[in-house]
């Protein structure tokens, strides 16, 4: 632990700048302070500022807690949950590569507007396989009850909508449309899994 503990939080600095540092979380909250203007606060000319002292300090409050429940030779829970947080974080992560421009995974717009739009409907896709995802989760397991299998809550919490080995994500050429308008709530019938396997053409189809 030594060579993590080489410094102290000097609480003298966020004592002296309490009461600017409550304003700047209100304004904050409200949206009163670009982010900008924040870091103007904090720094200048590449040196922080008082204020900016004082929450470097109170953050190293944070970090201290941190490392300490990571360290925690008796409970090991703070790590587990990090581990789950960071599989969730990096399954989201290899959704996007494998959707951004035919698993490429670049932006090659060189302006800031076309990177935008490109992130802009990157992260419109994305929701749109969450949310598709979740919903044939969640028949799922309406489903498995309704047939009288037993289906645990720590079972259900570890589910996750990223996973997506089961859509077809060669997203490379040009796609048409038809618009339709399905019934209220309407699904497609969920696969049966003791039905034949389909063949590798078909596997990726949606479930």
């Amino acid at each position: 632990m030594e060579d993590l503990a080489r410094n102290r939080v000097n609480l003298n600095k966020v004592i002296a700048r309490w009461p600017d540092m409550l304003k700047v979380a209100g304004s904050l909250v409200t949206n009163q302070v670009r982010a900008y203007d924040l870091l103007r606060m904090f720094g200048r000319d590449g040196r922080p500022t008082p204020l900016g002292s004082a929450f470097a300090e109170y953050g190293r409050i944070a970090k201290t807690e941190h490392l300490l429940r990571v360290v925690d030779p008796v409970d090991d829970t703070y790590r587990r949950q990090m581990n789950r947080q960071l599989t969730v974080q990096e399954s989201r992560h290899k959704l996007a590569r494998d959707v951004c421009h035919g698993k490429r995974g670049t932006i090659h717009q060189a302006y800031r507007d076309g990177m935008e739009d490109h992130l802009g409907a990157l992260g419109l896709v994305l929701n749109a396989i969450v949310l598709w995802t979740a919903r044939y989760l969640d028949a799922a397991v309406v489903q498995l009850r309704a047939e009288g299998h037993e289906v645990r809550e720590e079972d259900i919490a570890r589910l996750s909508p990223l996973k997506h080995r089961n859509l077809n994500l060669n997203l490379l050429g040009r796609y048409s449309f038809t618009a339709s308008v399905p019934a209220a709530g309407a699904l497609r019938p969920l696969r049966d899994p003791d039905a034949p396997e389909l063949d590798e053409d078909e596997d990726n189809l949606p479930t």
